[in-house]
């Protein structure tokens, strides 16, 4: 038999734990003035950030970030058509990432019932250099299949032997939408509990699932 192309697709993923939380928050504020509201929002902003100052000290986050107050006004209408008197906002956004994740939970409980502060949702993600690591295994995996395939291709028409000619990310060879490897983010879920009479989040973040997907070109002799 003549020398065949075969032209495969090889794909693998991964599922690791979390290692890191970001939870985000926002602290709010609104009222008929806007001074009073830029010192409302200032009043209720300072101990959050007071707290994860000393959490952060302590070793008990890996990091906190606070944005700038934004201020706005707005005048509602009433139900009669009407345009009322301005309402002005003021919001400050705030980030902390936790690596302790019961700690989390506790901190969140804590927060969440303090005035103005809303909480905006939990990102659950790997370090950095997980996330690279991860990716490279996987890719490699991937390739791995699609090399397994050919060979498999093959030997199902009597050649013995398969040579690589070209290795790309999915969609590069076949005009397709690209797929390198892809890290999807943990969801975030949190339920009610009873703990000394108050609520506490308790949190369990799903795996994080690591893919990816290539295709192959051979040459089969």
């Amino acid at each position: 038999m003549s020398e065949v192309t075969i032209t495969v697709r090889g794909e693998h993923r991964a599922f690791v734990a979390p290692e890191e939380a970001v939870a985000h928050l926002s602290v709010r504020a609104e009222g008929p003035d806007r001074g009073d509201v830029v010192e409302r929002i200032a009043v209720l902003a300072l101990p959050l950030r007071e707290d994860l100052t000393a959490r952060e000290e302590a070793g008990a986050l890996a990091d906190w970030s606070s944005q700038r107050v934004s201020v706005w006004a707005d005048r509602p209408w009433n139900q009669d058509g009407k345009r009322l008197a301005p309402v002005h906002y003021a919001s400050v956004e705030v980030s902390a990432t936790f690596t302790d994740f019961a700690a989390l939970s506790w901190w969140l409980s804590d927060v969440a019932e303090r005035e103005g502060v809303q909480i905006d949702g939990v990102l659950w993600r790997l370090t950095p250099d997980t996330a690279a690591r991860i990716e490279a295994e996987v890719a490699a995996q991937a390739v791995q299949v699609a090399v397994a395939r050919a060979t498999a291709f093959a030997g199902a028409i009597g050649l013995a032997a398969v040579e690589p000619t070209e290795i790309a990310d999915l969609g590069l060879l076949s005009r397709a939408d690209a797929a390198a490897p892809e890290m999807r983010m943990a969801k975030a879920f949190a339920a009610d509990a009873m703990a000394g009479g108050a609520p506490v989040m308790e949190f369990q973040p799903e795996d994080i699932e690591v893919t990816a997907a290539v295709e192959a070109r051979f040459r089969a002799r």
